[in-house]
């Protein structure tokens, strides 16, 4: 098929008609039939590894929006008070937007971090229906939020000391969870190959732990453009190191690279392009900034990860794409 004759696709083209399976039409359920629009059934085919019966990490890649999070004074008088409005309109706002997971961070408040995030993960998963990134480094507080998510989670992340990441690998092999391992822990991540090494190391330890390299996103610590003129390129060719040696995914958090520097937001969508084009797996940023999101559309156009590019193509008929 070329580019003109998808967008000149018509309703009752069977041609374009999801496969069978989960997601996909039964007897009777054509595109024809239904007269649903193609963009809509293929989006909703597209996504239904991830957001379909245990919401499993199957989306090519996972845009994990980062607005849940404590760290902000008013998410956390929201957590403090147990103000859930605030909490789903956060949740909703992102889901709707195009986030395919969220990150809640409960904070560390007083000790009772566990008792927050087992609330806010109840809270999120009332209206949103796509799996959580559990944001914490205290092993107490992911067991309680992963006891009370719904579906398969992702934890971040397994760091600290070696007991406490021991424990939390344990946690995620438990809860069928899959795991973040950040390079940097408490220090600065250094050039590609030292990265490279410290991430087969904690694949090494996961696997273990009975966990598989699949299970695993390596974060390989995206330092600030500003802070030396390799640090978007050491982090680069990690990523493209780990997808092609280690079989186990990345995450990066993608506004640290712009930190201290003008015109945050255009550094933003030009690393997440670069980085989806070296093998990113997904990014922790802000799925409600519409030009972001665009450039995420564009590149998984461009890099061949949406068929026939109909994702972008209903995106630019919504009008999400000015």
């Amino acid at each position: 098929m070329t580019y003109r004759s998808v967008l000149s696709l018509k309703k009752d083209d069977h041609r374009w008609a999801p496969t069978k399976g989960p997601g996909g039409p039964g007897p009777g359920q054509g595109v024809g039939s239904s007269g649903e629009d193609v963009a809509v059934r293929r989006a909703k085919h597209y996504f239904q590894g991830l957001v379909g019966g245990g919401w499993r990490l199957e989306a090519k890649m996972l845009v994990i929006g980062e607005r849940i999070n404590a760290t902000t004074k008013a998410v956390d008088a929201a957590i403090r008070q147990r103000h859930a409005a605030l909490i789903r309109e956060l949740a909703a706002g992102q889901v709707a937007a195009g986030a395919t997971m969220l990150d809640v961070n409960a904070g560390v408040s007083q000790g009772d971090e566990p008792e927050r995030m087992e609330w806010l993960v109840r809270t999120v998963q009332a209206v949103a229906r796509v799996p959580l990134c559990l944001d914490s480094t205290n092993p107490e507080a992911l067991e309680r939020g992963l006891a009370a998510h719904r579906g398969r989670a992702l934890v971040n992340s397994a760091s600290g000391d070696e007991e406490a990441v021991t424990r939390i690998l344990a946690l995620a092999r438990e809860h069928s969870a899959a795991v973040v391992c950040l390079i940097a822990g408490g220090g600065q991540p250094g050039p590609a190959t030292e990265r490279l090494a410290t991430a087969a190391s904690m694949v090494r330890e996961a696997v273990a732990c009975g966990l598989s390299p699949d299970d695993v996103y390596i974060d390989p610590g995206v330092l600030p453009a500003s802070c030396e003129g390799k640090a978007v390129s050491e982090t680069l060719q990690t990523i493209n190191g780990v997808k092609a040696s280690l079989g186990a995914k990345v995450v990066v958090g993608l506004s640290n690279v712009s930190f201290g520097l003008p015109n945050r937001q255009l550094l933003n969508r030009t690393f997440l392009a670069m980085a989806m084009a070296a093998g990113l797996d997904a990014a922790i940023m802000d799925p409600t900034d519409a030009q972001l999101m665009a450039a995420f559309l564009a590149a998984q156009a461009l890099l061949g990860q949406d068929e026939y590019c109909l994702t972008y193509i209903k995106a630019h008929r919504e009008g999400k794409l000015a």
